[in-house]
């Protein structure tokens, strides 16, 4: 599938936004977060301003985007559907959490109930994105039973990587958000490596022979091209990405997004002070670049059953 930029721009941006309000909701309920009214602000501002430009981004892939709004019509039956009703409805509990932590200094009782159930809100919208994909039957590599798992863990993941910046920056207790990070990483890394070796190793799906309902005769291929010039499914639906290209990025996704973040963190740990926070900024922006790769590579790798009629053997 062709990575679109505005739906890696959507789904990783809008991602942390939700990982980040998500532990802004259990922080603010539990007391775990810094006091202050700079905190509050500017956490609340950075995990909602993420989740906006994430879903207006997710609005340029459209054709008729001022239209979108007709897909909130549809949650009875569709994910995307689905996503959008969760989306809009967080924005509630979250705005009443927020007047309530900036404008009244308060996050225990009814606020923090408000916050948990943004934190809950954060979850399902993720979950619903995550589904999006998860349900399409047409696309193995996505129907698959990690997908969700990935998409819920990443969110946390980077959102935790900047929960634990915020709370550094402004003089909070931040190892508990830090080791967080730490296990939320290795998390990330160990299903994304099950997640690439199932793909790898798994049977395709669909074949030329299948698709055709000839594959009772031997092997079937393409005796000529369906279509004279290049069409839209082919370029949308036929992306393909070189096997050694995809090793190496996968290779980017683990080594910066993880691993060198990882690191960061265990520095910032250890040294204490700005050092700490200059570290954890660095950490944060690695993670961040490495979901971007992640989920490019989520799509490049994907191969659409619709592609055995244009040539492929096998989707």
């Amino acid at each position: 599938m062709h990575p679109a930029a505005s739906v890696i721009f959507f789904t990783t941006a809008s991602g942390a936004g939700y990982g980040l309000l998500f532990l802004l909701g259990l922080a603010g309920a539990g007391g775990l977060a810094p006091g202050g009214l700079g905190f509050a602000l500017v956490g609340l501002a950075s995990a909602l301003g993420l989740i906006t430009a994430g879903l207006l981004a997710s609005t340029f892939h459209l054709g008729r985007p001022e239209r979108a709004w007709r897909a909130l019509s549809q949650w009875r039956s569709s994910w995307l559907s689905r996503e959008g009703v969760a989306a809009v409805a967080t924005y509630l509990p979250a705005g009443l959490f927020g007047i309530g932590w900036v404008c009244l200094g308060e996050t225990g009782g009814l606020w923090g109930a408000f916050g948990l159930l943004a934190s809950l809100g954060a979850v399902a919208t993720v979950a619903c994105t995550g589904m999006i994909y998860a349900s399409l039957p047409t696309i193995r590599q996505w129907r698959h039973p990690l997908t969700v798992p990935v998409y819920l863990a990443v969110a946390l993941y980077t959102g935790a990587l900047w929960m634990t910046l915020l709370t550094a920056a402004f003089g909070g207790a931040a190892d508990t958000f830090l080791w967080l990070s730490v296990a939320a990483g290795i998390a990330v890394a160990a299903l994304k490596l099950a997640y690439w070796r199932s793909i790898d190793s798994a049977t395709p799906a669909t074949t030329a022979g299948s698709a055709t309902g000839l594959g009772h005769l031997g092997r079937v291929r393409l005796l000529e091209a369906p279509t004279t010039s290049r069409n839209y499914v082919m370029r949308e639906m036929g992306y393909r990405i070189a096997r050694k290209h995809a090793t190496k990025l996968r290779l980017i996704a683990g080594g910066v997004g993880v691993g060198a973040a990882l690191v960061l963190l265990l520095i910032a740990a250890a040294v204490g002070g700005g050092g700490a926070v200059l570290a954890l900024f660095l950490a944060a922006l690695a993670g961040s670049a490495g979901a971007v790769v992640e989920r490019w590579l989520f799509f490049a790798e994907a191969t659409h059953v619709v592609t055995t009629y244009y040539g492929a053997e096998a989707a």
